[in-house]
Formats: structure tokens, C-alpha cells, sequence
């Protein structure tokens, strides 16, 4: 038997309606604060997260799904979406828009990671990106977004931490100081950290070794380091918080995965889904698009993962109801019957309502067996004499009430049904 890929999951039909839920309460939300959908490839070419994402980092050194396609050039599924956005931005002429530009959007990506509990080598996310705005208040904004979006799906057992990483003013002071604390803790290092001293110690802070992270929970933290436009960049956005009614812990413990971001970082973290608490993730990137061949041009966004939230939602009892339900299910006794069902199933889709009909020459006792499965609220049964008629009995599922209707009017039925 072929099986999915390890890491890979499938989402069953019943499950779809959680996924949607989110999908739609996202769209909303993002629609309130002036965001519109963008939709970018699958795959890039490898340069961009090398550039864009960081070659030190772990993503690209252990996690990339890299391929050579047939004419030998390097491509790699998205291991995360802003680099990907950040290139169609540039490529599309975008960087010219009005600005600030307010995107989100909806997408799977791919890293080689170890398979646990929310956590998977295919996952999806909602993320937003905003383009060409430097100040504190972009940042709050954004941050409310998820704020909002987080409150709107019914997740309330959530902390906002916050931290500053600095800038490319403050970072080298910063490095230094990593550095010099790294070298003098190497010993315990794993191997790749190690490595990292000399290419970019900050990424040890990110290792998920349980000795590294021990190590790392004394060094120096970036706000003791940061330059003065930095630290008046952290105020005032822990003052728009404030103005915003959206509680916030100062965590130094925070400094992202990816290389790209700069100054303000943040998580939305619930303690109700285990070790996987971060449900959703992001920060300012203000050198992205240039690193990778556009202009000098700010961003901040977040992203969310679906599974996570799904996740948060059954842990605290709040999965949405689902709605498996048909509207009318025609059962139908005969080749001409059978027929005639079709005929009417089309006129009543044709009316926005949900109708099925027998196509596998079931017996009645069976027909009627799937429609109660299918939850049916309304069956009509059709065989010989109810075509000769024109009339049949409509019968409501919940209270077994049943009322004659002339088949040939198709507006009655459909009143009834309604």
C-alpha cells in the first residue's frame, strides 16, 4: 500500500469546515484593516531563501526541500512565505504602490523537520506582510490584526510577548558581546552552534539542542544592546500596545528563526497545546526586500499556523459546529424514477439548497439509511405512482411531519424546503 510522505497529513472532509472557519474569520479580519490577498508559487528559486532567509540558518542548512528541475537550475518548496512575497512585490512592480502596501495570504509550505504534535514537514499558514511603513504604529497594527483574529476564532488563553532585536546600528555590538559569552561557554556546544560563533552566534540563541538552549538562557539579552532609535522604536510601540488594550510581556528569550528580521519580534503564545505553544509568529524584516534586489523598503508581518489553531480551538472546547447536513435527499424507486429525481435534484441546486439523489440503484430501506446519515432534512420518495400523480410526500426528518406536494412545482417545493 502507497502511503503519505512521513510528516504529510490528510484533511479529511469532516475535518474541512475547522479549516474553513479559520479561512473566512482571516479573511474578515484582514478586510476590516485594509489587507488584500496575494498568492505566490510553491516553489522559488533557491537563491531567494538563501538570500532572503539566511544561509546560516537552520531552515536553509537542514530543513529546504531543494530540487534541480530539468534544466538544472536549483528550486525549493517554500520553507515560509514572506521571502516568496517579498520577491513578487518587486518583480511585479508592487514597491511602487501606494503605500503602506497591506497583503495577506493563505499558503502550505515545506521544511524536513522531526514530525510531533503540530508540528509537520507540510504546513499551512495564514500570514499578513505590510510594505513601506518604519513606524511603531505599523507595528501595533499588525500586531492588533492577530490580535483581533485570535479573539475572532475564540482563542482567549493567549500571551503576547514581545522583544527588539535591534537594528544593523546596534546588531555588531550586540554579536560581540554573543560572542565573547558563546566562546567562553563552548565546551557543551553542539556541533553546529560551534559552527555558528564565527558565522552568526545569534542563530544559537534559536538552537533547539536542550544543552544549547541551557547555555543560552544566560547570555546577554538584545535589549541591553540596543541603539537609541531602537530603544525609542520598543517604547513607543509597548505605548501603542498599551493604547490598544492588548496585554504584553517583555521576552528576551525572543529572537526568531529567520535572518531576516530586524528590531520588533513577537509571538502569540497559549499554554493549551503543549510544547508547540506559539500559535502565531512574526516581527519586522526592514532589509528584505533590498537584500534580495528592491528597494530600501520596511515590512512587518506574522504568521499563523492553521494546524496550531485547530489545535488551540479543540484543546478549550471551541471547534466550531459542523454542518454535514443535505437539505432534500430524493429517493427513487425505478430506471424512470430515477430520472425524474435527477431532474428535480437540479432544479433545487439550481436554488442554492443541497440536494442529493440515488445514482448506485440502492433499495428504498438503504436510500433512506444513507439519507439519514447524510442528515438529511427533508426526503421525498419517487416511484411509479407518484409520477403518474405528480405528487409526493415530503417528509421532515426531525419531526417525521409529511406534506403532499405536486412535484411539477418546483417553487412550492422549494418553499417548504426552505
Amino acid at each position: 500500500m502507497i502511503q503519505k510522505p512521513k510528516g504529510t497529513f490528510d484533511i479529511l472532509p469532516e475535518e474541512i469546515p475547522y479549516w474553513q472557519f479559520i479561512e473566512q474569520k482571516a479573511r474578515k479580519v484582514s478586510r476590516r484593516f485594509g489587507f488584500r490577498e496575494i498568492r505566490t508559487p510553491v516553489f522559488e528559486a533557491t537563491e531567494l531563501f538563501q538570500r532572503g532567509v539566511g544561509n546560516t540558518t537552520d531552515v536553509v542548512q537542514k530543513e529546504m526541500y531543494t530540487f534541480e528541475d530539468r534544466d538544472g537550475r536549483s528550486l525549493t518548496l517554500r520553507p515560509e512565505g514572506t521571502a516568496g512575497i517579498a520577491r513578487a512585490i518587486i518583480e511585479n512592480g508592487k514597491c511602487g504602490d501606494a503605500m503602506p502596501l497591506k497583503l495577506f495570504y493563505f499558503i502550505n509550505c515545506f521544511r524536513y523537520e522531526k514530525p510531533q504534535a503540530g508540528r509537520s514537514r507540510e504546513f499551512w499558514q495564514f500570514g499578513t506582510e505590510m510594505y513601506g511603513a518604519e513606524t511603531p504604529e505599523a507595528d501595533a497594527e499588525v500586531i492588533s490584526l492577530a490580535h483581533s483574529l485570535l479573539k475572532e476564532i475564540g482563542l482567549t488563553e493567549i500571551t503576547l510577548h514581545i522583544n527588539s532585536i535591534g537594528c544593523p546600528n546596534c546588531r555588531p555590538t550586540y554579536r560581540a558581546a554573543l560572542k565573547s559569552y558563546f566562546e567562553a561557554n563552548k565546551e557543551p556546544l553542539c556541533d553546529t552552534c560551534k559552527g555558528r560563533l564565527e558565522t552568526n552566534p545569534m542563530r544559537i540563541l534559536d538552537c533547539k539542542s536542550p544543552i544549547c538552549k541551557e547555555i543560552a538562557k544566560n547570555a546577554p539579552k538584545t535589549f541591553e544592546h540596543l541603539c537609541a532609535d531602537c530603544s525609542a522604536h520598543m517604547d513607543a510601540l509597548c505605548a501603542n500596545l498599551n493604547a490598544l488594550n492588548i496585554p504584553y510581556e517583555i521576552d528576551p528569550n525572543i529572537v526568531r528563526g529567520l535572518d531576516y528580521y530586524t528590531r520588533t519580534v513577537f509571538e502569540f503564545i497559549t499554554p493549551v497545546i503543549g510544547a508547540q505553544s506559539t500559535v502565531c509568529g512574526g516581527g519586522r524584516y526592514d532589509g528584505l526586500v533590498k537584500e534580495i534586489g528592491g528597494p530600501n523598503l520596511s515590512g512587518i508581518g506574522f504568521a499563523m499556523g492553521i494546524t496550531r489553531l485547530i489545535l488551540a480551538l479543540e484543546a478549550t472546547g471551541k471547534l466550531p459546529a459542523t454542518d454535514y447536513e443535505t437539505d432534500l435527499y430524493i429517493a427513487s424507486m425505478g430506471k424512470d424514477a430515477a430520472k425524474a429525481a435527477l431532474t428535480i435534484a437540479g432544479a433545487v441546486r439550481d436554488a442554492d439548497l443541497r440536494c442529493e439523489s440515488d445514482l448506485v440503484s440502492r433499495s428504498l430501506k438503504a436510500q433512506m439509511k444513507y439519507a439519514d446519515k447524510k442528515g438529511a432534512r427533508f426526503t421525498l420518495i419517487l416511484g411509479d405512482n407518484e409520477l403518474l400523480s405528480g405528487k409526493a410526500n415530503l417528509k421532515n426528518m426531525k419531526t417525521s411531519e409529511q406534506t403532499e406536494v405536486d412535484i411539477r412545482n418546483i417553487p412550492a417545493l422549494l418553499s417548504l424546503i426552505r
